[in-house]
């Protein structure tokens, strides 16, 4: 009896790189998403940060811009975003020594933030690229920067694509 061994067609062939393709930038995601959620369990909290930063808005992850960015944030606090956000000179102190040494923790933070501003930066625009501008029009929405509408765990630290549900 004569074995003859077929050979898979091309088409299986390039499906089954292709599949092999996906599974390694998908594990090479989940690891990424991985690395920045074990830097973020890794950070300390800092009360005072949660305190008043929470006050205006949500404490935005350190991690979430360089320490460059943070450092001039906090130098301009009288004219944070247009708003008086002045702090007493031992809060300041406290709060920009932490953002210092905790800033830019997350892989995908390599360079400043145009304007110092989490929502124009490169990672934030490619990850919220297929959001329309009518979504972030939505009274439930307001702005980019209100990580609460759609990101219903923002507020601990929790970006994940699974907690996401965008409003009506």
């Amino acid at each position: 009896m004569l074995n003859i061994k077929r050979q898979p067609s091309s088409a299986q062939s390039n499906s089954s790189i292709k599949s092999l393709i996906l599974m390694i930038g998908l594990s090479g995601f989940h690891l990424a998403m991985a690395d920045d959620k074990a830097n973020q369990a890794s950070i300390p909290a800092l009360p005072k940060y949660q305190q008043e930063c929470a006050a205006c808005h949500i404490a935005y992850p350190a991690g979430m811009l360089p320490a460059a960015s943070w450092k001039r944030l906090m130098n301009n606090l009288p004219n944070h975003f247009g708003t008086d956000a002045s702090l007493d000179a031992a809060s300041v102190q406290q709060i920009s020594q932490w953002l210092q040494q905790y800033g830019g923790t997350y892989k995908r933070v390599t360079t400043d933030a145009p304007q110092d501003r989490i929502t124009k930066s490169a990672w934030f625009v490619r990850k919220h690229d297929e959001v329309s501008a009518q979504t972030w029009k939505l009274a439930a929405v307001k702005s980019p920067s209100n990580c609460m509408a759609c990101h219903q765990q923002a507020n601990l630290g929790d970006f994940n694509e699974q907690h996401v549900r965008i409003p009506r």
